[in-house]
């Protein structure tokens, strides 16, 4: 059939014509396809509106060619009500052509592989084999399109096909655009050990393609579902989309799933940043609300939920692609119109966050005879504060959040308020799971693992070439007398203090601008860019001002934006991000894309969600921990032309540490334990044992609540309950409030998770909620630091450059644990004078003399990640059995310290000699590692 291609318009001419003449043989007689000019005309029409509309378009909605209002090129519809579209499904022409000549130019170039639809050309093959005498692979397939095939040939221009494959035993390709040297190819393998690659099977690693893909359904199911051409409104610029891999794995799976189990389900799907998280978004939405299971529709609306409008503009655009009727698809700018969509039947909806949760309780009440289906994007929110404090006053009024806005923040809110609907599945996507999620939706139902992203070359890895910068600060005592303060946090007051001085902050500035001139401005063709991360936005306007002014002496024309919500005062004067910029700071991100602008200088913003592919290099100037790790420096991760690198340049952290926030989720992250329902019943039996209140007055605040009943008659029944806690001494005090707080954190989690409710915790909880917010600090909480930043001052600052490193994770699943349900004790303050506190801290920071000063400092740092890995420690930790943690911790010491002794005898002669020495670092170090046991907590809290 080679003979029957025709070169100039890239048609199987008989087939096609053989197809239309079987299934629409009235229109094949109005065109006069029996005649040649007849066939001419039809020809030259078909190929001008593939090369408008491309081969999709033709393939689904055929083409109007006068005087034939639409001729059919393609039946794709299978319908069960419609007997009669199987037989047309049948009558479709599926065929393959191997050493194909397709060139009108030089008759003599073949193609390995083209696969025709009624005699339409849509995919080609180049197929590779290693075993051969050549040895060549899948790259040298992508090679020899890029080299060898030309998009001036009518089978490769743009559009005429729906992909072109590299394929060879191991590995396979593709690209939907042949443009010689710039052709981009993807990778479509299924991935293996959570990375790039193919698993070994009973046959060749990628039959899979012909097996499954070239399956006429599936292949159907591609063209008719998946593939589209989007169109950019700015640049003009078209893309054809195709689904890579995974992409079409979890929609197809999940779709499987909701036909076998219906409306009720909840799904986690961990992909990564690069998995393209936005197209399998739509593409679930779209299968998703024509979805049908015994002759009915699953799900009555789909609403799509992200937290930024640029998203939600986004996958409403894709949307609108593949369905483009107004009737069907909307988007919600207020909950108000959110509302009415629901109600008038719109098919899908996208919204953001701030909107969706006003209308949970209605899903679940007035709606409650129509089914939905829930689909939540994490893109985490760039705006501190914005986003949470509308959510804060939607669900339940009593949800708090002091951190930056995220989709775990969404769920566990979902969670509190115990308001997910039965009439709707839930299908959450983040690439960070917290323990709480993962518990609440089950593990993951597909992963896309960082690993895998970072393999296929997707994102880059921001773990590599890593350098830390350590801080030396030496400070002396400015008064006489020598007072008493709390030593432990006086350490952390006194760093916080002296990092914001003018010296040290100068002193980093010239670092980061030096750095950035000779190693990062010429990066990415001379386009990078980088970000300063500081800790507060005192700390990254005193970072704005002095990054500008040595900037202005490198006479480069280079300029800094500082970035933070709200307003800050600075120096006598109210200052905005749009007041020192010179700009709304909702033009922050579209300024900062100008050349000019190469460092952005952020507080709390844009260290979540932030999309720039030139960011290039950053500065970081703030302890960062688990999941804000990973997502602070994500932001570099980006790909983009001529990037191949990244750089993170840390005045604040260590590797380590930095290590083990990115290991949980380098591949699948799981829950290390469940929650046990049982420790409520020990949360209560403390709280009771304070006797705060008595059980009659919560049965009697409980009917009041429920009867809707004043204020008035309430309020006196917690108003006593009160009184009875200001009568607690301190510790008591401590302990009862923090213990409601556990109480309703768990309480409210199991309860949307437990199968069976228990009468007494739903009580409890309802008098809690109550209760808590009467409940005043405990007192004692005095300040015990108060005066310290009066009586010192800063001598000396030295900052020191440590090698750059590559951060290796390791090839395994990573765990978060669960949260902490016990109840927190008061700490005792350890009270210092100052001069023994200034004495400790210059110890720490200052310069202590040493034969090989680098080789203990290193061995220093890394002793309380070697001590963290002792497993009985880490039990002990977790138990929160204090004297068992300070037995198993001695013990770990001990090893670890032994296992250096090879490595250098330094530090361990001072430990076994210097009895100050000995109690300063095992002291340091315990509480390094009980802050460490806390932030993890807290984390996945």
């Amino acid at each position: 059939m080679k003979s029957s291609y025709n070169k100039k318009y890239g048609i199987d001419e008989v087939r096609l014509l053989r197809f239309i003449k079987e299934t629409q043989l009235e229109k094949y007689e109005k065109l006069k396809l029996d005649t040649e000019t007849g066939k001419t005309n039809f020809f030259r029409r078909l190929s001008d509106i593939i090369r408008k509309d491309g081969v999709v378009s033709v393939l689904k909605n055929g083409i109007k060619c006068y005087p034939v209002e639409n001729a059919i090129l393609f039946y794709h519809a299978l319908d069960k009500k419609r007997p009669a579209s199987f037989d047309e499904f049948n009558s479709n022409i599926f065929a393959v052509t191997n050493q194909f000549t397709y060139s009108e130019s030089n008759p003599a170039l073949e193609l390995d592989l083209c696969i025709f639809i009624n005699g339409l050309p849509i995919i080609t093959m180049e197929l590779k084999s290693r075993a051969s005498s050549t040895g060549w692979t899948y790259k040298d397939a992508e090679e020899q399109y890029k080299n060898e095939r030309s998009n001036k040939d009518k089978l490769f221009e743009f559009k005429k096909c729906i992909a072109h494959f590299a394929v060879d035993e191991n590995m396979i390709s593709f690209t939907t655009k042949i443009d010689g040297k710039d052709t981009k190819f993807m990778p479509f393998n299924k991935g293996v050990n959570g990375g790039a690659g193919n698993p070994v099977n009973d046959g060749t690693m990628t039959d899979y393609l012909w097996k499954y893909f070239l399956d006429k359904e599936t292949l159907t199911s591609l063209i008719v579902d998946f593939c589209n051409v989007v169109k950019d409104k700015e640049s003009k610029k078209e893309t054809l989309i195709f689904p890579r891999f995974h992409q079409h794995r979890v929609v197809t799976r999940l779709l499987a799933d909701v036909l076998e189990k219906g409306v009720g389900q909840k799904y986690l799907i961990q992909h990564s940043a690069g998995s393209g998280k936005s197209n399998s978004i739509t593409w679930l939405a779209y299968r998703l609300v024509t979805a049908e299971r015994n002759d009915k529709k699953v799900f009555d609306s789909v609403i799509v939920v992200t937290d930024r409008k640029v998203l939600d503009s986004q996958i409403s655009k894709n949307i609108r692609n593949f369905l483009d009727v107004s009737s069907i698809v909307g988007r919600a700018g207020s909950s108000k119109e959110l509302k009415e969509m629901l109600s008038d039947g719109k098919k899908i909806i996208t919204t953001t966050v701030q909107k969706f949760p006003y209308i949970l309780k209605d899903i679940g009440t007035t709606l409650k005879d129509n089914n939905f289906a829930v689909i939540i994007d994490e893109a985490h929110s760039s705006q501190s504060g914005k986003a949470a404090a509308s959510l804060n006053m939607s669900i339940s009024g009593k949800v708090d959040f002091n951190e930056d806005f995220e989709v775990e923040d969404l769920l566990s809110a979902l969670i509190e308020a115990k308001t997910m609907p039965k009439n709707a599945s839930f299908f959450a996507f983040t690439a960070t799971p917290k323990a709480r999620t993962i518990e609440m939706f089950g593990s993951a139902f597909d992963v896309y693992s960082m690993k895998q992203a970072i393999e296929e070359g997707f994102i880059l890895d921001v773990l590599k070439n890593y350098t830390q910068y350590q801080n030396y600060y030496k400070i002396y005592k400015t008064i006489e007398d020598n007072p008493e303060f709390d030593s432990k946090k006086a350490k952390r007051k006194i760093r916080s203090y002296v990092e914001g001085q003018e010296f040290p902050i100068r002193q980093k500035a010239e670092e980061i601008v030096n750095h950035f001139i000779n190693n990062t401005k010429n990066k990415i063709n001379g386009k990078a860019k980088a970000m300063v991360v500081t800790s507060s936005i005192l700390r990254a306007i005193d970072y704005y001002y002095a990054i500008n002014d040595i900037l202005k002496n490198t006479k480069t024309g280079y300029k800094a934006i500082v970035a933070f919500s709200g307003e800050k005062e600075y120096k006598g004067k109210k200052l905005t991000e749009s007041s020192i910029n010179g700009f709304s700071d909702k033009e922050t991100p579209i300024e900062f894309k100008k050349d000019e602008y190469k460092f952005l200088i952020v507080a709390d913003k844009y260290q979540t969600g932030y999309d720039e592919p030139l960011l290039h290099t950053m500065y970081v100037d703030k302890v960062l921990n688990s999941v804000k790790a990973v997502q602070t420096l994500s932001r570099l991760n980006r790909s983009a032309k001529n990037k191949i690198d990244t750089c993170v340049i840390d005045f604040a952290n260590d590797p380590e540490d930095i290590e083990k926030s990115f290991q949980p989720y380098y591949k699948e992250t799981k829950l290390e334990k469940t929650t046990d329902p049982n420790k409520i019943y020990n949360i209560l039996s403390d709280l009771d044992s304070k006797y705060v209140y008595e059980e009659d007055e919560v049965n009697r605040y409980v009917e009041l609540f429920l009867d809707d009943s004043e204020r008035y008659l309430s309020d006196p029944i917690l108003d006593k309950c009160v009184e009875r806690y200001k009568e607690l001494d301190e510790e008591d005090q401590v302990e009862f409030k923090s213990g409601v707080k556990s109480f309703l954190r768990t309480y409210n989690f199991l309860a949307s998770i437990l199968p069976i409710g228990q009468v007494e915790w739903e009580r409890k909880s309802i008098f809690f909620q109550g209760l808590i917010y009467r409940l005043p600090t405990p007192k004692g909480n005095d300040d015990l630091t108060a005066g310290i930043l009066e009586s010192i001052d800063l001598e000396s600052y030295r900052l020191e450059k440590r090698n750059a490193v590559d951060i290796i994770l390791e090839n395994e699943d990573g765990q978060v644990a669960n949260i902490d349900t016990g109840i927190g004790r008061k700490s005792e303050p350890e009270m210092d004078l100052l001069e023994k506190i200034v004495a400790n801290f210059n110890d720490i920071f200052g310069n202590i003399e040493w034969q090989d000063k680098d080789n203990v400092e290193r061995q220093i740092r890394e002793l309380p990640n070697m001590v963290m890995k002792n497993e009985r420690l880490k039990n002990a930790l977790k138990n929160s059995d204090v004297e068992n943690v300070k037995k198993e911790y001695g013990v770990a010491l001990d090893k670890a310290l032994r296992s250096i002794i090879k490595d250098n005898m330094d530090l361990f002669v001072q430990y076994t000699n210097n009895d100050n020495f000995s109690s300063w670092l095992k002291k340091s170090i315990f509480e390094e590692i009980l802050e460490r046991s806390k932030n993890m907590q807290e984390e996945n809290k």
